[in-house]
């Protein structure tokens, strides 16, 4: 993962051994040469992806974005890339939430599944009549006819079975370490915050469509409370790509590891140009 970029560009391997620094453990060690078991681990996924995208960024001239978004941990990654923060803040912010997150997922048993084939507002139904006895919500809102949701073991298991009755294609569970966007995410919100606070965020060099709210916005206080909020509320990416198509977007570029974002949006939005870096 991010070997190529590490053999190719001089200013690739300059960031990528100053986050081993930052970190103070060889992140690239576990990004070239880890297993699957290794870098599916939170701790260490979460920095992996973060610096894989902001340094496909960062060295690429023509990346020029009029308006940016990220999914997820991906934020982090857009407002580094875009000069909320800096690479290195940006760094320790991914490697403090990850670790939060999972200390989060350790207090409680807890998971993801994904929902194909219904209409959000159907899921929204079933995961609020549910409330009452377990906790499950949606957590990411990924494109039409593909929401995932977050909950306690039972709660996913009373959602799947009322899910499959409403006519949903699929109820996937995911391999995940906890319920992330969720309730049970709120000590890892706590904790972040605070992390947060502490540090400078500018002005973004575009406007930056958040997950909370799908909304633009270039206020630097606004992008902090957002951000921290993110932790125990949905990724809302399919209203944030529409949102963005209707204030002028026509083409969209993923920038970090695979293709899962491209795929997304080409559900979402039909008419748009869609690449990679």
């Amino acid at each position: 993962m991010g070997q190529d970029l590490y053999q190719q560009s001089e200013q690739a391997r300059h960031l990528f051994d100053q986050a081993n620094q930052v970190l103070g453990y060889e992140l690239t060690r576990i990004m070239f040469e880890g297993t699957d078991e290794d870098l599916k681990q939170t701790i260490y996924t979460h920095p992996a992806v973060f610096l894989h995208g902001v340094v496909l960024a960062l060295i690429t001239e023509s990346f020029k974005p009029d308006m940016v978004a990220g999914h997820s941990l991906g934020e982090l990654s857009a407002l580094t890339a875009v000069g909320v923060l800096s690479f290195v803040d940006g760094l320790r912010l991914a490697s403090v939430r990850a670790t939060a997150m999972q200390r989060a997922c350790e207090l409680t048993p807890s998971g993801m599944a994904a929902v194909l084939g219904l209409p959000d507002n159907v899921i929204e139904q079933i995961c609020a009549g549910i409330m009452d006895h377990e906790i499950v919500v949606p957590a990411n809102y990924n494109c039409p006819g593909q929401v995932v949701i977050s909950g306690s073991v039972a709660g996913l298991r009373l959602a799947e079975e009322q899910l499959k009755i409403a006519g949903a294609k699929r109820v996937l569970p995911l391999a995940v370490s906890g319920a992330f966007h969720s309730p049970f995410m709120e000590p890892a919100r706590a904790e972040f915050a605070q992390v947060v606070e502490e540090m400078t965020f500018s002005v973004p060099r575009c406007a930056v469509y958040q997950n909370v709210d799908a909304q633009p916005t270039t206020d630097p206080a606004r992008i902090k409370a957002n951000l921290i909020a993110q932790l125990t509320s949905p990724v809302r990416w399919t209203q944030s790509i529409e949102q963005m198509v209707s204030d002028g977007a026509t083409g969209f570029t993923e920038c970090g590891p695979g293709k899962v974002l491209q795929g997304l949006i080409k559900k979402i939005s039909l008419s748009s140009a869609i690449t990679g870096l």
